[in-house]
């Protein structure tokens, strides 16, 4: 039997409930079990592996522990909280030292396997989602793991956390706690992600943040029940996790062959250029290289002669995403997709592309392109189809018709990419004026362009201003004044965090398996929110039907269709101008860091790839 109490309602009218043991003569309803608790739960179907299974099939159960490996970050950080909006977190933090209760594979498109939890439990509708504690996991302080942490976690990062997290906590309609060691969430809405979602929550420990300010950033070290804890930290230069020797999960099959080295040290420099000098001299031990030029050409330093340096390519299956310099829809001046299209139209892909990396690398056609989940040639068709005609007088021209990014010019200007161009703007009210392009009332074409002297996760801060500066040459030939603004890590953080910017460097990773998260990028409600990652401001009521499509899809070809309807409204929203993307990662690294070579997951080297599945050869 049980019984539930009702502790408190807040204000937005959720009920927060927790379990009493039934005392002798008090009876109760007992709450209706629709399936049976799971090792593992997956977006469709069921999950890859068998309740039992030894290790993930892309890690190597027999990898030897120990050793240091030495990472190389851009910019500084100031904080050790990478769950609230303020400050800037160290990297790792919530990678090494947090948990949470289900833990994703990389190696499927979305499915989830016990950590924290031994269990998973949902009805056949996903309505709601029961999850269960191990009962040996704990914090790296001894403390057990508790329902209360979960919940007291849950709520805490759904109301006073990143903004990422306030989403989904608001499709929660109750929290309880159903045993000893379990808690179900039920929701108040239609959405088949969310059993999902609630299991990868981080964990974080009550007792060290209850009765302080959580949204405030800080360098007080978190108390997390992961492999890893922080051992050492020198603000905003370097920070230390030392392995566990206590870690309570280090036999859980999600975890063999994982969390190898004794110690993961990360040290933060200038820019690009500064980490990759660092790694030449051997104070780094791996490099992800983005330029296939610099790939081939700039791998002939002392330390790779001598073999102490290799060269390794691992590919991927994953989409491209996007990449590339978005236009803020928030500014006037982009407002309206005629100049947007202009500025697509001015940026010479082709020869920029060849003078970068010799054209080696394809562009992006589109938010989902390297994928089945992209948007296909000409007219919609089918379901996509379908799905786009209710919003047909809304849309820009080419989302159901057909749309596709203009090649460019081999050479340094493309004649007919101006023209257009011209003809777009004219279109929009703007004209040649005393050599300068203006408005109707006079006002010139002038705008800033916000670049991060950092760098970035895929491009260094020189191709950045590179490609920056060939855009602009052309956009000169049209009248149009821009000039690039380079900040240091913590100004570009805050300004494109307020979206104070016209046009700026802008990258987002997707996964195969598109979500909740969508509309954080894309939503109305995230164009308006601070932190949000909608950068260009987009409303759009079709994006936001389409979005909801695709977390209530049943079946893999809905979902396909509901993704690739989505695609198109993103792309002939024309809010990025597309750079190339690389379908292989280049990792070069000291030849005593190994992996598990022939078993290279469908995602290929993305968050959960490295430094987990390395491992360092014996002296």
């Amino acid at each position: 039997m049980r019984i539930f109490k009702i502790l408190n309602k807040c204000a937005t009218g959720r009920v927060f409930t927790y379990l009493a043991l039934a005392l002798a003569g008090v009876a109760s309803m007992p709450l209706t079990t629709l399936a049976d608790p799971a090792h593992g739960i997956a977006m469709y179907g069921k999950p890859a592996l068998e309740s039992g299974f030894e290790s993930l099939p892309y890690a190597n159960p027999d990898a030897p522990k120990g050793g240091t490996i030495r990472l190389a970050e851009p910019g500084s950080f100031d904080s050790l909280k990478p769950w609230v909006l303020k400050g800037n977190a160290a990297w790792g933090v919530g990678v090494h030292v947090a948990e949470s209760l289900m833990y994703r594979s990389i190696d499927e498109p979305f499915t989830l396997y016990g950590l924290l939890a031994e269990s998973v439990e949902t009805d056949e509708n996903r309505q709601w989602v029961e999850f269960t504690l191990r009962p040996e996991a704990r914090f790296s302080d001894g403390s057990p793991v508790t329902v209360e942490d979960v919940m007291w976690s849950y709520e805490t990062l759904g109301t006073q956390g990143h903004p990422r997290y306030h989403g989904v906590w608001s499709k929660v309609e109750t929290m309880e706690q159903t045993g000893p060691r379990s808690l179900r969430f039920t929701f108040n809405t239609d959405d088949r992600e969310l059993a999902m979602l609630l299991g990868m929550r981080p964990i974080l420990k009550k007792a060290q943040w209850q009765g302080k300010d959580f949204a405030q950033s800080g360098l007080e070290v978190p108390i997390g029940s992961g492999a890893y804890v922080i051992d050492q930290v020198d603000p905003g230069r370097s920070i230390t996790f030392r392995r566990n020797p206590d870690y309570w999960g280090k036999d859980l099959p999600v975890n063999r062959g994982q969390h190898n080295f004794d110690a993961i040290r990360y040290d933060y420099y200038g820019d690009a250029n500064a980490m990759f000098e660092a790694f030449k001299a051997g104070e780094a031990d791996i490099w992800r290289e983005l330029s296939p030029q610099k790939w081939e050409t700039q791998y002939d330093f002392p330390r790779a002669k001598q073999g102490e340096v290799v060269k390794t390519e691992i590919p991927n299956q994953r989409p491209s995403g996007i990449i590339g310099l978005v236009m803020n829809t928030r500014h006037p001046l982009f407002a309206d997709w005629r100049v947007r299209e202009a500025m697509i139209e001015a940026f010479n892909f082709q020869f920029i592309n060849a003078t970068l990396n010799a054209g080696k690398e394809p562009r992006i056609t589109s938010y989902f392109s390297n994928s089945d989940l992209a948007m296909q040639p000409g007219p919609a068709e089918g379901r996509v189809a379908d799905l786009l005609r209710p919003f047909a007088d809304d849309l820009l021209p080419g989302t159901i018709e057909g749309y596709s990014l203009p090649r460019g010019a081999e050479g340094p200007i493309d004649r007919k990419g101006m023209r257009r161009a011209m003809e777009l703007l004219e279109q929009a009210g703007w004209t040649i004026q005393d050599g300068r392009l203006r408005d109707a009332a006079g006002n010139p074409f002038r705008f800033e362009i916000l670049l991060n002297q950092s760098g970035t996760a895929m491009r260094t801060s020189s191709e950045t201003q590179q490609i920056a500066d060939l855009f602009i040459d052309g956009l000169r030939r049209l009248g149009i004044e821009a000039r690039v603004s380079l900040l240091d890590s913590a100004q570009y953080i805050e300004r494109t965090r307020n979206f104070q910017f016209d046009m700026a460097w802008y990258e987002r990773a997707l996964s195969l398996s598109p979500g909740n998260e969508q509309m954080l990028y894309w939503g109305s409600a995230a164009a308006d929110q601070p932190g949000s990652r909608n950068w260009m401001g987009m409303k759009s009521h079709a994006a936001e039907t389409i979005i909801t499509e695709i977390v209530n899809s049943k079946t893999p070809e809905d979902f396909t269709s509901a993704v690739r309807a989505l695609d198109r409204v993103l792309t002939a929203g024309r809010y990025v101008i597309p750079i190339s993307f690389s379908p292989t990662s280049r990792l070069a690294h000291s030849s005593k860091l190994l992996y598990p070579v022939g078993r290279t997951p469908l995602y290929g080297d993305w968050p959960g790839f490295m430094p987990e599945l390395w491992w360092q050869e014996a002296e």
